[in-house]
């Protein structure tokens, strides 16, 4: 398949870009970098993962926020758990960038973030995590039809595509994340409705010991806890 190549129409641009940020979970996230525009759905799971951590009782967690994007998801979770040590990663420079300032204007304090670029795990540092936040690409090329021309036009591709099926960058994810979770942790993974069974099968054969599959605000099945 060819390249997806951005357009460079800005007569749709979204209304998110025009004001230079969004605002996720009552945190106001910077978008001066063009990241991803964070989504509603995204913030009705990550409510429920912050549910689940404050839910462990623990004093100093360990989180890492992969394929962070903004890094709203992270920078949510360190608001909500102000003692916990929060991790971020990213393959994309911009997105590097990106998280850095959101960290800054929501001071969050020094010391309790590092911020990788990385592809997938490639690069982040052997490490224990209580919990793992994922929005991977997981849009099948093949539905291109389906996406919005302003998400199109404006967003970037590599946070929204991945090959066979939209299935590719997930299964690289699974595959290593069992790795950095400690004993008991769990992941949260956004995917696309479809992907549901193959991601089951993937979760077993990476030898995670349950899965549970979940409906955001709108119906749609969204995201899956993932425990070890």
């Amino acid at each position: 398949m060819e390249p997806i190549e951005n357009k460079n129409d800005n007569s749709d641009l979204p209304e998110e870009y025009v004001q230079g940020f969004a605002i996720f979970s009552g945190i106001k996230i910077d978008l001066s970098c063009r990241v991803l525009i964070p989504r509603p759905e995204t913030e009705f799971w990550v409510t429920k993962a912050v549910d689940d951590l404050l839910n462990l009782k623990r004093r100093n967690l360990r989180i890492l926020d992969i394929f962070s994007g903004s890094g709203c998801v992270g920078i949510a979770v360190a608001k909500s758990l102000p003692d916990a040590r929060v991790d971020f990663g990213d393959i994309d420079p911009r997105s590097i960038t990106q998280i850095k300032i959101n960290i800054a204007a929501n001071q969050i304090p020094q010391g309790f973030t590092n911020v990788y670029k990385s592809d997938i795990f490639n690069d982040i540092p052997p490490c224990l995590y209580d919990a793992i936040l994922a929005n991977p690409p997981y849009i099948d090329p093949a539905r291109i039809a389906e996406v919005q021309d302003s998400v199109l036009d404006h967003e970037p591709h590599g946070a929204l595509f991945s090959a066979n099926g939209g299935l590719r960058i997930i299964e690289d994810f699974l595959k290593q994340a069992i790795k950095f979770l400690k004993p008991g942790g769990f992941i949260y993974l956004e995917f696309d409705a479809l992907q549901m069974g193959a991601i089951e099968d993937l979760a077993e054969i990476g030898g995670y010991m349950s899965i549970s599959f979940f409906k955001d605000q709108y119906g749609e099945w969204r995201f899956a806890k993932i425990s070890k």
